[in-house]
């Protein structure tokens, strides 16, 4: 039997004393939840996907009733923390973060993965889009775009650039940019998530990083970082002053995607309270409000509609992938 967690224990109080209600659904060990749920990240503190995850889960905590921790699981390019949500017992008390490269694009580069399809784990909400960004250090000697390619064509291989981790989307992206751009720029994967590799390039140890708008903010606004482009068409909100590399003639705009996932085979009367849970969770105003200041791009979709999504991912990685032939 399911013995309480404190969170579970403190907000049945407070429910019963409110006169609040939290839909319960039924677990083999009785109504659902009756602990404290864990919420993974694959990705370390410090990158674009933390901030957005422990967000998250303040909102699922006031939803659901219950703590919501957050446990960091980086590494692998996102797989390890994946994989740890796909095989954790199909209970509802452990969910997580996964991205359209770590469900999509990964499979198709190993078949060591215990998931392979969006057969294998069970979709709850899509948290948000996120466009990659070129960053440089405010030193560099680049103000725009085309002085970053033309230098580039002049010193191929030479300009290096780190991101997130090896065929993540910000890796795949300047992969596409060296094809679209006839360039060579180097890339340098990080396995420890995009925090990591953001301290590279303030290191000086790279000359440039392929990242997101909630890991630059803070350096961008204490003079440390210049963006220098972003891979979206028209203006990004989160960088409304940065360049747009499809407008400058390079047409590079896979975004990063992230979902909230769950293991399959999870009772369907759990299920359907995790998923109403989190889909009310993501559109509260404060969820709201976070991701419009931070620059997440809020796209609200149903599990199938978002099964659907991960599916054509598969199918255009598999093209992206045959075309750089890597």
């Amino acid at each position: 039997m399911r013995v309480f967690g404190r969170g579970a224990a403190v907000a049945a109080v407070l429910l019963a004393l409110s006169g609040c209600s939290v839909i319960p659904g039924l677990g083999p060990d009785g109504p659902y939840p009756d602990d404290d749920l864990t919420f993974v990240v694959p990705y370390g503190p410090g990158g674009s996907t933390d901030p957005v995850s422990r967000k998250f889960a303040a909102e699922l905590e006031k939803e659901l009733g219950v703590e919501v921790v957050v446990e960091n699981r980086e590494g692998g390019s996102a797989t390890i923390g994946t994989s740890r949500i796909v095989k954790s017992p199909p209970d509802g008390y452990t969910i997580g973060l996964t991205s359209n490269s770590a469900c999509c694009y990964q499979p198709l580069l190993t078949d060591a993965l215990p998931y392979s399809s969006t057969a294998d784990y069970q979709p709850l909400v899509k948290l948000a889009d996120l466009p990659t960004i070129l960053a440089v250090r405010a030193d560099a000697p680049w103000r725009n775009i085309e002085q970053f390619m033309d230098d580039a064509r002049r010193r191929p291989g030479q300009i290096t650039v780190s991101n997130s981790g090896a065929r993540t989307v910000n890796d795949l992206t300047v992969a596409q940019l060296n094809q679209v751009g006839k360039v060579d720029l180097t890339r340098v994967p990080f396995s420890g998530g995009g925090g990591e590799a953001l301290t590279a390039l303030l290191a000086g140890e790279v000359d440039a990083n392929a990242g997101y708008a909630p890991s630059f903010t803070e350096h961008v606004k204490a003079g440390k970082v210049r963006i220098l482009g972003v891979f979206r068409d028209g203006t990004y909100d989160a960088a409304p002053d940065a360049e747009s590399f499809p407008q400058a003639g390079y047409d590079v705009t896979l975004p990063a995607s992230y979902y909230v996932i769950a293991p399959r085979g999870i009772p369907a009367d759990v299920l359907a309270t995790l998923q109403a849970a989190a889909d009310r969770a993501v559109r509260t105003p404060a969820f709201a409000q976070f991701a419009e200041d931070e620059g997440y791009v809020t796209e609200h979709l149903t599990p199938d509609q978002i099964t659907a999504e991960l599916d054509g991912f598969t199918a255009e990685f598999q093209r992206i992938n045959a075309a750089l032939g890597e």
